[in-house]
């Protein structure tokens, strides 16, 4: 899902979201040599930078890779892109081909499945970024009298340029005057280690010979002469020792130009032959589902009556007419509503409350023990994603070593004897696979005291819930809990570690057989109830086998907290370690830590300017000491970083309301010029004051989806509407049940009154949204940074 929000207001930005899944790739080209098949994998960019990888697909030539990603783009850009490689294990991965969507078009394929044609990947076709010119058309006299015509280019500057072998770029840029018979060029000087670069250069070109107006009294240009002549501006990497990588290119007809001086942003594009070859290959073909929507945040008093309404929900009997069941009824796809939904309810501390109305209505209809909490209701849903936000860093820190072991140290696991290779022995393997499953159990089991306050309250309610519902069951009240701590959400991570950004991509196929031998075991040493009981869940006999062996048997393990490494070339690199007490960072992963920094003492923690030292994705750590200054291995995980620190720390009591956004170099901050290395800060800090806010979330950003998914399934409100009409007037229903079947409507009165206020408030909000919109789409002048002119100019 992309969606775009804008924010009308004083403070306005924009923010993105990606939610997008790679099903699956097929008639790919076959490997040269005697096997014709490819170890296949699939990665998410934004421009050239990968944000996300999928498994390794093995001997396939028609891969299904099947995984989603949500993810917030923490920068603007320009395509999201799609890569299909080929695993090498000596030699660098291959790149088979790639589908890449403009921003622009993303709109054109939302909510919908489709098949894109790979195409090939070059060079002279990978390019992002824009550029600032300011070009004229100056009238001269010479010496002699003559009239002559000089065209002025000045390069401002560029942003956004690509990373090159995963550092910033040596740009320059070379200007040419193009024409039948002319070719004149010059170049800027080389800009070290940037992605915007500034410039500020200023070249001169005559258009027309002098000698051509040695007798016309007043300037005239000949419409064969400059009909011909384009300006064209390349973008380059300059490779010192090695050949220079071409980043991209922008053409201008001099006959466009005027005498008055003309400023535009322009995007950069490929070379025309850039993606093209004599001859056409067929590459293959990639089935993707990506989900776009554009969100236009208003200011928060529009919102008022839409979040009370929906904030009342827990207190309304019954809880099916409430405002915040009713948009889980008429979501076509829940999970639309759960997101925006938990985390409104999180940000106003109303989730315990309507999470335990809606799971008391979940019980009225369980009749059996052992199926409590198994479905996909609204309760679950809303469990599943509250856990994801609360507990993500109870995950981190619980889960992380023992799967960082599983992973860069495995042990062969496999038990099933259809399975073995050659030359397994299965006692060994079963050995081993004990040896994981007791360090991840008792990891589990140990970390309870780490569990957020938020889900252990929302547990209590359960269990109460629980045992009100089958009070004859002594076990009831643990097994609601551990349906969901070990089946949904442990379990889960276990499986699935990349997907909780636990591990930076997907497991290798032995590795990842070994996650799910462990959660399946896992999933069954949580529950509660008889032997015999967990028993019956395995369908496999080794699983049973395997499972025996823990009856007897308790040991516990215990393992340091979290790791993961970041750091960039000409930067040490060092694994730092974040648990809820303190920040370490080591010189190698499992030896002792060269510094600590309690949370206690962390004042601030804020993005750092590319401009301090030159490098992209960096952010600082300030404490009682100098700061930290730390360079993540992308965007996405410099945001997760300074997401987590923010929230560990974020009840500090000395916390700073300023901060210097760059670095103090040379006897002053680059930022402001002070010379004192004491200066307290120049800009506000971006978290704000100490808050009792555990959660980053914008409850207005939230309300505006809301509101777009009540927009979007007005029809389903007033046929939910309709149906509560006829209940009322026929005592039942009178109609063919296709017509609200699929509702929950227990008092067809309240719910009513209710449908009829979301409808109220939907319609009123219509007005603003369509006078932004109109207002939007003839204010972005053309040529601004915000909107730079697309290829080439005519």
């Amino acid at each position: 899902m992309c969606e775009i929000i804008y924010f009308i207001g004083a403070t306005s930005e924009d923010e993105l979201c990606v939610s997008s899944k790679a099903c699956e790739a097929k008639n790919l080209v076959p490997y040269s040599g005697p096997n014709k098949m490819r170890d296949c994998f699939c990665t998410i960019n934004l421009d050239q930078e990968e944000v996300f990888r999928t498994q390794v697909v093995e001997k396939s030539l028609s891969p299904f890779f099947g995984e989603e990603f949500y993810f917030e783009i923490p920068r603007t850009f320009q395509c999201l892109s799609f890569y299909i490689y080929d695993k090498s294990v000596l030699q660098r991965d291959l790149r088979i081909g790639k589908v890449a969507i403009k921003k622009e078009d993303l709109r054109k394929y939302t909510s919908k499945e489709e098949w894109f044609l790979l195409q090939p990947v070059d060079s002279n076709s990978e390019v992002q970024g824009r550029v600032h010119l300011e070009l004229k058309l100056n009238e001269l006299i010479t010496d002699n009298g003559s009239v002559c015509q000089q065209l002025v280019v000045q390069i401002k500057e560029c942003h956004g340029l690509p990373l090159v072998n995963g550092q910033n770029c040596d740009p320059y840029a070379t200007v040419s005057l193009m024409g039948p018979s002319r070719n004149d060029q010059k170049k800027t000087k080389v800009k070290k280690k940037t992605s915007n670069p500034q410039f500020n250069e200023t070249f001169y070109f005559e258009v027309t010979r002098s000698s051509s107006y040695t007798k016309k009294s007043q300037f005239q240009v000949e419409e064969e002469d400059i009909e011909k002549l384009e300006l064209r501006i390349d973008l380059w990497n300059n490779g010192n020792l090695v050949q220079d990588v071409f980043l991209g290119e922008i053409k201008v007809p001099v006959k466009k130009l005027g005498n008055d001086s003309f400023q535009a942003w322009y995007l950069l594009q490929p070379r025309e032959n850039g993606n093209k070859s004599s001859k056409t290959e067929d590459l293959g073909s990639l089935r993707l589902n990506v989900c776009y929507t554009e969100d236009c945040v208003l200011p928060s008093e529009y919102y008022a009556s839409l979040r009370n309404l929906l904030l009342k929900s827990p207190d309304v009997q019954p809880i099916s007419a409430s405002a915040a069941y009713i948009l889980g009824e008429v979501c076509r796809d829940k999970y639309d509503a759960i997101l925006p939904l938990v985390r409104l309810l999180l940000h106003h501390q109303k989730i315990v409350p309507f999470v335990t109305a809606v799971a008391e209505l979940d019980l009225k209809d369980t009749q059996e023990v052992n199926t409590i909490f198994r479905g996909n209701t609204l309760a679950t849903r809303c469990l599943d994603e509250m856990m994801k936000i609360v507990g993500k860093h109870y995950l981190k820190v619980t889960l992380k070593p023992v799967l960082d072991e599983i992973c860069e140290s495995p042990k062969p696991c496999e038990i099933d004897p259809i399975k073995l290779k050659e030359g397994d022995n299965v006692d060994v393997n079963k050995e081993n696979l004990h040896y994981y499953v007791d360090k991840v159990f008792n990891t589990i089991v140990q970390s309870s005291i780490s569990c957020p306050t938020l889900m252990c309250d929302v547990f209590y309610s359960l269990r109460h819930l629980a045992a009100k519902r089958f009070p004859n069951d002594p076990h009831v009240q643990y097994s609601a809990v551990s349906s969901f701590v070990f089946l949904r959400f442990f379990a889960v991570a276990v499986v699935s570690p990349h997907t909780f950004h636990l591990r930076p991509h997907h497991p290798d196929a032995q590795t990842s057989r070994t996650l799910t031998l462990i959660s399946k075991t896992i999933q069954t040493l949580g529950s509660w109830g008889s032997s015999k009981s967990k028993l019956s869940s395995f369908k496999e006999t080794f699983m049973c086998e395997f499972f025996k062996t823990f009856q007897e048997e308790n040991e516990m393990y215990k393992r340091a907290q979290g790791r993961t490494r970041i750091g960039k070339k000409n930067f040490k690199k060092r694994w730092f370690c974040l648990t809820s007490r303190e920040l370490t960072y080591h010189k190698q992963q499992d030896k002792e830590p060269i510094y600590t920094i309690p949370i206690k003492n962390i004042l601030t923690v804020e993005k750092l300017e590319e401009s301090a030292f030159n490098k992209k994705n960096m952010f600082q750590v300030i404490h009682g000491e100098k700061p930290l200054y730390i360079q993540a291995n992308n965007c996405v995980e410099a945001s997760e970083w300074v997401e987590a620190l923010c929230r560990v720390s974020r009840c500090n009591p000395r916390r700073l309301s300023v901060y210097h956004p760059s670095a103090f170099l040379n006897g002053n901050w680059l930022c402001c010029k002070a010379t004192s290395e004491n200066t307290k800060g120049c800009t506000p800090c971006t978290a704000g004051v100490p808050a009792d806010i555990q959660i980053e979330i914008d409850g207005d950003r939230e309300t505006e989806r809301i509101y777009s998914l009540f927009a979007v399934n007005m029809p389903k409100l007033q046929k939910m509407e309709e149906a509560c009409e006829s209940i009322a007037v026929y005592q039942g229903p009178q109609k063919e049940p296709n017509d609200y079947a699929n509702f929950t409507i227990e008092d067809s009165v309240a719910t009513f009154q209710t449908l009829q206020q979301i409808i109220a408030i939907v319609e009123k909000l219509n007005e603003p949204h369509e006078k932004y919109q109109k207002k939007r789409s003839s204010s972005a002048k053309y040529g601004s940074e915000e909107n730079p002119i697309v290829g080439k100019v005519s």
